[in-house]
C-alpha cells in the first residue's frame, strides 16, 4: 500500500464532528424544508413535507430514522463509528467479515418491512454504494490522490450525520444512437461547463433520482459506457438536494390519486416518486468532487469496488422483503376465498414458494461466498447476485400472473371505494354479498383493495417495470452474469471429455 492510499484510510479514522444522537424522524422533516426545487403539476412545491402528493410518503421515510433511534433496534440498525465513536446507521458500516454483512443485511430487511418492500430507494441504497467507494478509495486516487481523500471523507460525512444520499447516473433518453458529446447540445447531459478554483459548475439533465426528493444529497454519475470526447460528462459528484440550480421533476404522483388509505393502502404511503434531474449551473466544491473528467476512473467505481455489489445485495434484501409480502397475500387471499386446500391452488403456491426461494437463498449466498480482499474489505459473491438479478426480470411477471390466476376476478368486482360501506343506501347489500367465509364484508374489501394495489393499480404497475429493468436492460444485466461466471472450469470439463475421446 503506497502513502497516499495510506493516508486516505487513516483519514477515515480522524475524529470527525457528529450529531448527539441518531437522527429521528422528525428532525428528518424539519430537513426537507430547505427550499429544495421540486416541481409537480407545472409548480414549485413550497413544502414536500404537507403538499398531498408527498406528504405520506415522507412520513413512511421518517419512520425508518425513528426505527433506527429506537434503543430496542441500536444492535441491528446501528455500529460504532470508527472516528466518533458514537452509534451510526449500520447502512454505513463497510463489511470486514461475512458476520459484518449478514448485519448489514438484517438491518436492510428491517427497513424494508417497515414499507413492505414498496420503497426500494431508501437510505441504505446509495449509502451502499458510498461504502464500496470508501471501501477500495484508490481507484478514485487514480485521477490524483486527493480524489480518493474526498470520497473517503464525504463517505464519513454521510455516516456521522445520518444522512440519505441517492443518484442520478443515467443520462436521458434522448438520442441513444450518439455518445453524450455528439447530442445536438452539448448541455443535454449532466456533465462539466466550467472549472473555478472553488470547484467546477454542471449543467444539464440525468435520470433517474428515484426518492430524490426525500433525500439530503444527490450523487451525479455515469454507469452507462463513455466514449473518448465524452471526458465533460466523466465526473463523480456530490450536490445537496436544495442547491442553487438543481430542479426535481417528480413523474406524476400516485398519491394524488389516492384518496384513503382503505381503498389505496400502498399508493397512498409509500410512492417514493421517480425524479427527473435538471441542473441549472449548479456549482460544486472540489472537495464534493471525486472525479473529474476521467473515463476510466467513472467506469471504474462501479467495477472495481464493491460498491455494485453492496447496492445491489441491499437491493435483493428489499426485493426478496417484498415477495414474502407477495405470497403472505395470495396466502392470505386464498384462506378468505375457501381455495387454499385446493390442489391446483397448492401447486400454484408451490410454484410461487419455489420462486421466492431462489431469491431468498441466492440472497443468503451472496453473504456465505463473500470474499475478503487485501485489504480486509468483504466482497459479497458476483456470481451469486448476478444471478438473481438476470432472472429477475423473468420471474417477476411470472409470480405476479400467478397471483393474477389465484385472485381470479375479486379484485375487480369491488365495491368503488369505502363510501359504499358506510352509506345506509348501500351497506346492507354490500355487508351481506360481499362478505367471505372467513370474515365480514370490509375485511374482504380491504384484502382485495390490497392486493389490487400491489398489483393492478398505477402503483402496482410501475413497480413491476421498476423490477424489470431497475438493474438496467435484461441484456446488460445478463452481460454482467456471463462475464462473472467460471467458464474456465466449465470448458475445462469438456476439454476432459475430449481428452478420453
Amino acid at each position: 500500500m503506497n502513502a497516499n492510499i495510506r493516508a486516505v484510510r487513516v483519514a477515515a479514522e480522524a475524529p470527525a464532528a457528529a450529531p448527539a444522537s441518531m437522527r429521528t424522524g422528525e428532525e428528518y422533516l424539519r430537513s426537507l424544508r430547505d427550499g429544495r426545487a421540486v416541481f409537480v403539476d407545472g409548480e414549485r412545491v413550497a413544502d414536500v413535507t404537507t403538499h398531498p402528493a408527498f406528504a405520506a410518503a415522507a412520513r413512511s421515510a421518517a419512520k425508518l430514522f425513528d426505527i433506527a433511534a429506537d434503543p430496542a433496534n441500536a444492535e441491528r440498525m446501528t455500529f460504532t463509528s470508527p472516528s466518533s465513536g458514537k452509534p451510526v446507521l449500520r447502512a454505513y458500516q463497510i463489511p470486514r467479515t461475512h458476520a459484518d454483512l449478514r448485519a448489514r443485511r438484517l438491518a436492510s430487511e428491517m427497513w424494508s418491512e417497515a414499507s413492505f418492500g414498496m420503497m426500494g430507494r431508501t437510505p441504505d441504497h446509495v449509502s451502499s454504494f458510498f461504502c464500496g467507494f470508501a471501501a477500495v478509495p484508490e481507484v478514485f486516487s487514480a485521477g490524483g490522490a486527493e480524489y480518493g481523500e474526498r470520497v473517503v471523507s464525504f463517505h464519513e460525512k454521510l455516516r456521522e450525520n445520518h444522512l440519505w444520499a441517492t443518484y442520478a447516473i443515467v443520462p436521458p433518453q434522448i438520442d441513444r444512437s450518439k455518445p453524450a458529446h455528439r447530442q445536438s447540445d452539448p448541455e443535454l447531459y449532466a456533465g462539466v461547463v466550467k472549472e473555478t478554483d472553488g470547484g467546477i459548475i454542471v449543467s444539464g439533465a440525468q435520470q433517474l433520482a428515484t426518492a430524490g426528493l426525500y433525500s439530503d444529497y444527490l450523487y451525479l454519475s455515469c454507469i452507462h459506457p463513455l466514449q473518448p470526447g465524452d471526458e465533460n460528462y466523466a465526473i463523480g459528484v456530490a450536490i445537496p438536494m436544495n442547491a442553487p440550480g438543481l430542479k426535481l421533476y417528480p413523474r406524476r404522483p400516485f398519491a394524488l390519486q389516492a384518496s384513503n388509505v382503505f381503498d389505496h393502502p400502498l399508493s397512498s404511503r409509500f410512492d417514493e416518486s421517480d425524479c427527473f434531474v435538471v441542473l441549472d449551473k449548479v456549482f460544486v466544491p472540489w472537495e464534493e468532487v471525486f472525479i473529474y473528467r476521467n473515463l476510466e476512473v467513472c467506469r471504474d467505481q462501479w467495477w472495481k469496488t464493491p460498491s455494485h455489489l453492496y447496492g445491489n445485495l441491499q437491493a435483493q434484501a428489499r426485493y426478496a422483503t417484498k415477495l414474502r409480502f407477495l405470497i403472505g397475500l395470495a396466502a392470505k387471499m386464498n384462506e378468505t376465498t375457501g381455495n387454499a386446500a385446493l390442489p391446483p391452488v397448492m401447486g400454484q403456491m408451490g410454484e410461487l414458494a419455489a420462486l421466492i426461494s431462489i431469491v431468498e437463498t441466492m440472497l443468503e449466498a451472496q453473504e456465505t461466498v463473500a470474499t475478503v480482499d487485501a485489504n480486509g474489505v468483504l466482497w459479497p459473491s458476483r456470481q451469486a447476485l448476478y444471478a438473481v438479478m438476470a432472472l429477475q426480470s423473468e420471474i417477476n411477471p411470472r409470480m405476479i400472473e400467478i397471483v393474477r390466476e389465484l385472485t381470479g376476478a375479486a379484485m375487480i368486482s369491488l365495491p368503488s371505494s369505502q363510501k359504499d360501506l358506510d352509506s345506509p343506501l348501500t351497506a346492507p347489500d354490500i355487508e351481506r354479498y360481499m362478505a367471505s367465509g372467513t370474515g365480514s364484508a370490509r375485511d374482504r374489501i380491504k384484502l382485495m383493495r390490497l392486493a389490487w394495489d400491489f398489483i393492478g393499480s398505477e402503483f402496482g404497475n410501475r413497480h413491476q417495470q421498476y423490477e424489470k429493468f431497475y438493474g438496467g436492460a435484461s441484456f446488460i444485466v445478463k452481460q454482467n452474469m456471463f462475464r462473472n461466471y467460471d467458464m474456465k472450469r466449465a470448458k475445462a470439463l469438456v476439454d476432459g471429455a475430449l481428452d478420453i475421446a
